[in-house]
């Protein structure tokens, strides 16, 4: 397992189920980068239908994770989506208003559940009850302990520097030593594009973007309660949800972006800020700290699970955009029987027989596909 942010780590538990799993981690740390920095969130409805599915699958799983564990990795959170202008409001009736997990409130029903919000410049508002907060950092110790008791074997600050066939295996290369093995499966996010072509194989397209967030200060008499809920702009102009005494703020950007260690662009902040102020009452101005991640997306935005048919024994489990924590669970399973060849999770299936979409959708090969319109 080359990866070992959640996806790595969450295919790397499931997988040493039935065999001995070594996980390598570029970095000195694990979950440094996606995973780290995610303000995550489950969210029923999320996604392209694939994901929808996987989240849909997950809820259960993430129940029983929590009994494994001996607390929970979710926590109630709802998720409140708020249309400033008319292209806004088309976006929430036509794409989030026939989404099953959502139903429409007024704007006075909308800003009885934020105060924050100006209700003079509101004009349409739906509301997710089902949406909760997730532990992404949680859940990934989860999974890493679970990898160990069951035999893993994890190596940070461990690079892979050349993949190649060597014979009927895969030859993987480190600075120090290499490993053989039937199976390598590709889990490193914005990487995981680079790792194909160490190993000669064609790239699938997957674009890491930008994605920043700030903690905020809320100033003395504010109306923001900790249990209120995730506010989403409907047009992705920006999002909103407590932070303990704080309020995390994010403009939402998706910007192009290399491979690597991003840092907040000022401007992304100040963006974020003038957006929320401008249809809140809140008069945000003092920054208390910022980050940037790198969500990372094929052309059709749906995650990318699956082998290379022309290069047996290499797999992919990449993709997860924003839906990585929300999916971990059901996507985890499901790509370790991928992997092993078994028959796919039932529950996956009806869930993805419910969303009116396939297997074969979240496995398709996705190399030169068409980017999908957002």
């Amino acid at each position: 397992m080359v990866g070992g942010g959640i996806a790595g780590m969450s295919v790397a538990a499931e997988l040493a189920r039935s065999g001995p799993v070594v996980l390598l981690e570029g970095e000195a740390e694990l979950a440094k980068h996606t995973t780290g920095r995610s303000a995550a969130s489950y969210i029923p409805g999320h996604g392209p239908p694939p994901a929808r599915a996987l989240v849909a699958a997950s809820k259960r799983r993430f129940d029983d994770l929590a009994d494994e564990a001996g607390h929970p990795f979710l926590r109630p959170r709802p998720v409140l989506h708020v249309a400033h202008d008319e292209h806004e409001e088309r976006i929430l009736r036509d794409e989030v208003l026939p989404l099953d997990a959502v139903r429409e409130l007024s704007p006075d029903e909308a800003v009885a559940r934020w105060p924050a919000l100006r209700r003079d410049v509101l004009r349409a508002a739906a509301v997710v009850e089902d949406a909760q907060d997730a532990d992404p950092l949680g859940l990934h110790q989860h999974y890493r302990r679970t990898l160990r008791a069951r035999g893993g074997e994890i190596r940070t600050g461990t690079p892979v520097t050349a993949l190649e066939r060597h014979g009927a295996s895969w030859r993987v290369r480190t600075p120090a030593d290499h490993l053989d093995a039937d199976t390598v499966v590709l889990a490193a996010g914005a990487w995981t594009d680079r790792l194909l072509a160490l190993a000669g194989v064609e790239p699938v397209g997957l674009r890491p973007l930008r994605r920043t967030i700030a903690i905020v200060r809320v100033p003395d008499g504010a109306p923001v309660r900790r249990d209120d809920p995730f506010v989403v702009s409907a047009g992705e102009r920006w999002y909103a949800k407590p932070e303990g005494e704080h309020l995390l703020v994010s403009p939402s950007e998706e910007t192009p972006a290399e491979p690597g260690d991003p840092r907040p662009d000022e401007l992304d902040i100040a963006r974020a800020l003038e957006h929320v102020n401008a249809v809140t009452t809140l008069g945000l101005r003092s920054v208390v700290t910022s980050w940037t991640g790198l969500r990372t997306f094929a052309p059709d935005r749906s995650l990318v699970i699956g082998d290379r048919p022309d290069h047996p024994g290499l797999h992919l489990f990449a993709g997860q955009g924003g839906s990585g924590i929300e999916t971990a669970p059901a996507a985890a399973a499901l790509a370790a029987t991928v992997i092993r060849g078994d028959a796919p999770p039932a529950d996956v299936l009806a869930a993805l027989e419910d969303e009116g979409t396939t297997l074969d959708a979240v496995l398709a090969t996705r190399v030169g596909a068409s980017p999908t319109p957002r």
